[in-house]
């Protein structure tokens, strides 16, 4: 496995706290895009990230730790997609996260568009048993198929609901009548944003996404989840989103009373000059691991 240097890795983290040898989690670049349908530039989030991931404080004052320094944090070198078409990227990908899951490493994965999540998705429900995806988005992601890829963005949680059907969904605010068909008939627990302001699933939402979660919980995480105002650099941006401090409220409870065991984080389209994007995203990260790590 090849590392990244401290000046491209995640958190800029010195070489003792970021060797593979040593570190428990992993960061994976897959700066993947090949089926974007608006916004281009989700191919430079995994590096917007780890750029922007320098300026991440080590210290999480929420919960009174450095984790960087107590677990490690190992960055691997981007994975190259070249001349590979949609179906090959994702298995290599999947390749890639299951060697890592056999090495015992806690794996979170950079995109690049949201399709190659299927890639960790798949792994992980191989790995962990009594597992629920939570996917973040404002898209249901459920389409069959899209503009002629059933490997299309637009697609990857029909691919996921072929292995798993315990999928949770929270955010949503855009979807086509198919879609929501589908949610139906199978059951899919969907948690739209509209709803959550209006106080559908009570005042307490949070609680009934986490009755919705098996024990152990992998996270899918499209950024465009967030609002616009507060996150705009992402390819299919929707209005009417998450904020963050219900979003790291949710996150944290999930960590208090679950087990995360894996996350990607996708769909970040950096914008030039415009940082709060590129911020935001890698302090989701961070968070997402102090909050994956609580109990560890």
């Amino acid at each position: 496995m090849k590392e990244l240097g401290i000046s491209k890795n995640f958190l800029a983290i010195e070489k003792q706290y970021s060797e593979y040898k040593s570190s428990e989690i992993v960061v994976l670049s897959a700066p993947f895009e090949k089926t974007v349908s608006y916004g281009h530039g989700t191919k430079n989030g995994p590096k917007g990230i780890l750029e922007a991931s320098h300026y991440v404080e080590f210290y999480d004052e929420e919960l009174d730790r450095e984790l960087a320094f107590e677990k490690g944090i190992c960055s691997l070198t981007p994975i190259d997609f070249k001349n590979m078409s949609a179906k090959k990227s994702i298995s290599f990908v999947y390749d890639k996260v299951i060697k890592l899951l056999d090495d015992g490493k806690f794996v979170v994965t950079l995109g690049g568009e949201h399709s190659l999540s299927l890639a960790p998705v798949k792994a992980h429900l191989e790995k962990f048993e009594n597992l629920s995806i939570l996917q973040f988005d404002a898209h249901s992601d459920l389409r069959q198929s899209y503009e002629g890829s059933i490997y299309s963005h637009a697609s990857v949680m029909a691919r996921v609901a072929e292995l798993t059907k315990d999928i949770v969904q929270v955010g949503i605010r855009a979807q086509c009548i198919e879609e929501s068909k589908f949610i139906k008939e199978n059951n899919i627990k969907t948690f739209y944003a509209r709803n959550i302001r209006l106080n559908k699933y009570g005042k307490n939402w949070e609680k009934e996404v986490l009755n919705s979660l098996k024990e152990n919980v992998y996270i899918s995480f499209d950024v465009d989840a967030f609002d616009p105002s507060f996150l705009p650099s992402t390819g299919t941006p929707e209005p009417g989103g998450l904020f963050w401090d219900e979003t790291m409220n949710l996150l944290r409870m999930i960590g208090e009373s679950r087990k995360i065991v894996g996350f990607d984080v996708v769909e970040l389209a950096p914008v030039k000059n415009s940082h709060s994007s590129d911020f935001t995203a890698a302090k989701l990260v961070y968070k997402l691991l102090n909050y994956a790590f609580l109990k560890r």
